[in-house]
């Protein structure tokens, strides 16, 4: 009986799925954008869309996770494109945040000075409370 290595060895020793040679081919296909791989109009690299790629190029499956760990070790990261209108006046904007946005932030209220809260500020008396069940008197037994 022939013995495979994932018996012999473990799976965590079989190594990365895809060699250096076809980390250079994806990054190569990455490059290109998804339009080029058949993605459609939107530019926007995905993981769905990166691990079908992959299942396309090197016939081999990859989670949507072991995707982005994928990418991550090759450099790539998360990107968030900033959708903006195309009526936007930059000067316009830049005004309202110098001149309007301070006039209308409120400052928070510090509190009281030695209270952490605010709806019950310090005792100011000279006299503590005995505690619950404790003896007013203050007698001691002995």
């Amino acid at each position: 009986m022939v013995s495979r290595p994932w018996r012999r060895e473990g799976l965590a020793d079989l190594g990365p799925r895809l060699d250096a040679s076809r980390l250079c081919r994806l990054a190569d296909a990455l490059d290109e954008g998804p339009a080029v791989h058949g993605f459609g109009e939107d530019q926007r690299w995905t993981l769905a869309r990166v691990s079908d790629l992959i299942a396309r190029m090197f016939h081999t499956r990859y989670t949507l996770r072991g995707t982005g760990y994928l990418l991550h070790r090759m450099g790539w990261s998360v990107q968030v494109p900033r959708h903006r209108a195309v009526e936007r006046d930059e000067a316009a904007i830049a005004t309202w945040w110098r001149e309007v946005w301070p006039a209308g932030k409120r400052y928070r209220r510090s509190a009281t000075p030695g209270s952490a809260s605010r709806t019950r500020p310090v005792r100011r008396c000279a006299h503590r409370r005995p505690a619950p069940g404790a003896d007013p008197g203050g007698s001691r037994v002995g």
